[in-house]
């Protein structure tokens, strides 16, 4: 019987397959060399890979500038070589989901090489046209450091056409129905080739209206709703991953009534996660949950510390957002866009216990987490590489030069020292039973194998320590118990009458009996079942 609902406690992990593992000395990642390091995955507990766009591109936004929808860039391997992923990959119970880049191509395209030559091209109507560039004016510009307009003037088409990202990317037009028609085609093409879904990148643009922010808009919805009956239909255990970078009430259109989205990225807990770690106080990471609205019980929420982005900042206020650069970006070349462009470890200051202590949030806060290749080892980031590069550097896995990523030359240099391959790498890591990997290892495997931190239920527990983050997990055949301590200093919380007496602490085995004051030492955390529950 298939498993329908098996993202709901899933363990994601986000992979750039350039920068995981080269196994042709070419110094770029590819298919084989992913396939090689499957056991890894495995042994971590990675339930399902999210690969970023492996399709034929210029590499001008890392493969989100796409040029042929249906096959695999040279630079990773063949269609059979992803294949032979796929069977390996589900040999070991790990499922994967490809980026499905809807709402833009690259200018090289095929379409957008004949829509520019042509007026009269049949794929002129694929793209956004306009004698003018003062056409949908209340749409943001996303990428601010880069682009002064969504409108981008094509000499050799004698048009503008319309991006809502990088100028080398133009939007596809929705509102021609042999759009519509073929991205349905090439979710068709891989969905029958054996994958297990899509993250669906930047969904709320794909229709323009006058007078708008070109944002969320019905018709959006509507085709998203027909792209969801194609799986439904025909691929009934494959997932849609929304990403949409949106608040809360909005990405909660993007469920439908679980007629659209399987999942939704929870963009704007992310930062909140950040400043409770910074203030040392949760009310932002619970005013943020409790101003979430409830989802479909068959959908779930994706969360995460960090991914292949900047560490954006859209979703929260304009002061919150220079006092997050103040204490996360004191450097300007942290900055990008309305965001930080750094990794895991950094911002929190290589602080082992703060490292720990986040992703125990991420493990048992509502929500499927997902993991950024590296963020399991500690791995740091390189800002001498421009844009977002610094973030997507080749994976450590051992303590040599080329850390047993390549035998050639990497295309790109790796992080410095404190971070660098002879500091930081799975080998040294992976037999270290209280390394970081094999901390998180044990993490994994424990939110793994209870229901509730995969449910919805979650009740806040009052303590009087704005400090401590305690909650309930709550699930029909168990409740969970955690505490999670934002604070450097060891902390006191009061320990309500009910929940006291003889609980199992899940992550040492070790039975805790609760009385009326608990101290977590700095930066603690605790997942408890009760005893008698066991």
């Amino acid at each position: 019987m298939k498993d329908t609902l098996w993202y709901k406690n899933a363990i994601f992990y986000e992979i750039s397959v350039r920068a995981f593992k080269d196994s042709n000395g070419d110094g770029h990642g590819d298919l084989q060399g992913l396939i090689e390091k499957l056991d890894y995955l495995q042994y971590l507990g990675v339930d399902c890979l999210w690969l970023m766009p492996i399709y034929p591109s210029p590499l001008r936004d890392d493969g989100y500038d796409i040029a042929d929808y249906y096959n695999i860039d040279p630079i990773y391997g063949t269609l059979d070589d992803f294949r032979a992923l796929l069977h390996q990959a589900h040999r070991r119970g790990i499922r994967i989901i490809m980026d499905l880049v809807l709402n833009h191509t690259s200018d090289q395209h095929p379409w957008f090489q004949a829509a520019r030559a042509d007026c009269h091209s049949p794929y002129r109507d694929y793209y956004v046209w306009s004698d003018t560039d003062q056409r949908y004016r209340q749409a943001r510009i996303i990428f601010l450091d880069t682009e002064t307009s969504n409108w981008t003037w094509d000499e050799q088409a004698g048009q503008y056409y319309w991006h809502r990202f990088y100028s080398s990317q133009p939007d596809l037009n929705f509102d021609n129905p042999h759009v519509q028609e073929e991205m349905l085609n090439v979710a068709r093409f891989w969905l029958e080739m054996g994958i297990d879904g899509f993250r669906v990148d930047a969904v709320p643009y794909l229709f323009e209206r006058e007078n708008t922010s070109c944002e969320n808009l019905p018709e959006t919805h509507a085709y998203l709703k027909r792209l969801r009956k194609l799986v439904d239909e025909h691929y009934l255990d494959c997932l849609l991953l929304c990403e949409a970078n949106q608040w809360p009430e909005e990405v909660r259109l993007y469920f439908g009534e679980g007629d659209e989205f399987h999942m939704g990225f929870h963009f704007p807990l992310m930062p909140r996660l950040f400043m409770a770690l910074k203030k040392e106080r949760f009310e932002d990471v619970r005013h943020i949950l409790e101003s979430t609205p409830p989802i479909p019980e068959i959908c779930q929420w994706c969360t995460f510390l960090r991914n292949h982005d900047e560490l954006t900042l859209e979703m929260v206020s304009e002061e919150e957002r220079r006092w997050m650069w103040e204490q996360y970006a004191p450097d300007p070349c942290m900055k990008l866009n309305l965001g930080i462009r750094r990794r895991l470890a950094p911002l929190l200051d290589n602080d082992r216990r703060k490292i720990e202590l986040a992703h125990s949030l991420l493990f048992t806060l509502p929500g499927a987490p997902i993991i950024y290749y590296g963020d399991e080892i500690g791995m740091g980031d390189n800002l001498d590489l421009p844009d977002r590069n610094g973030l997507r550097t080749p994976m450590q896995w051992e303590d040599s030069p080329t850390a047993g990523f390549t035998y050639g030359v990497p295309f790109a240099p790796f992080p410095r020292a404190p971070y660098a391959p002879q500091q930081v790498n799975v080998a040294a890591q992976i037999g270290d039973p209280h390394s970081l990997l094999n901390v998180l290892r044990n993490m994994i495997a424990v939110r793994k194998s209870h229901p509730a931190f995969g449910g919805h239920g979650m009740v806040w527990i009052e303590t009087g320590n704005p400090a401590v983050a305690a909650y309930l997990r709550l699930h029909p055949e168990e409740t969970l118990l955690v505490f999670n301590n934002l604070s450097g200093r060891p902390q006191a919380v009061r320990v309500p009458a009910e929940h006291g007496g003889r609980w199992i602490d899940l992550l040492s085995g070790q039975v805790l009996p609760l009385v009326s004051e608990l101290l977590l030492p700095s930066h603690g955390y605790l997942w408890l079942k009760r005893v008698s529950e066991l």
